[in-house]
C-alpha cells in the first residue's frame, strides 16, 4: 500500500468541508460585498472541481439568503425582477 493512499483524504470528506463551507457562509452586517462574493465564487469552483451537482439557480438562492437582513430590499428587488444571472 503506498503513503499516498494511506493518508490521503477521502473526496467524500473534501465534498462535505466544502459543502459546509458554502451554505454557512454567512456575510456579516457591514462586511464587503465583493470580498463576500469572491469568497463564494472560490466555494463554487471547488464545487464544481469536485464535480458536485449543484444547478445555476440553487447557487444563486444561496448567494441571495447569506446576505444580511439589510439587503433584503436588493434580494427582494433581484427575485421581482426576474433577473437571469448565471455563476460563472
Amino acid at each position: 500500500m503506498r503513503l499516498r493512499d494511506l493518508y490521503a483524504v477521502p473526496d467524500r470528506h473534501i465534498q462535505y468541508a466544502a459543502t459546509k463551507a458554502f451554505f454557512g457562509n454567512k456575510m456579516a452586517e457591514g462586511s464587503s460585498v465583493h470580498d463576500h462574493c469572491v469568497q463564494m465564487l472560490s466555494f463554487v469552483e471547488k464545487l464544481e472541481d469536485l464535480k458536485t451537482r449543484i444547478k445555476n439557480d440553487t447557487y444563486i438562492d444561496v448567494f441571495l439568503q447569506l446576505f444580511p437582513p439589510s439587503y433584503d430590499p436588493f434580494v427582494v428587488n433581484f427575485n421581482m425582477n426576474r433577473f437571469e444571472k448565471s455563476i460563472p
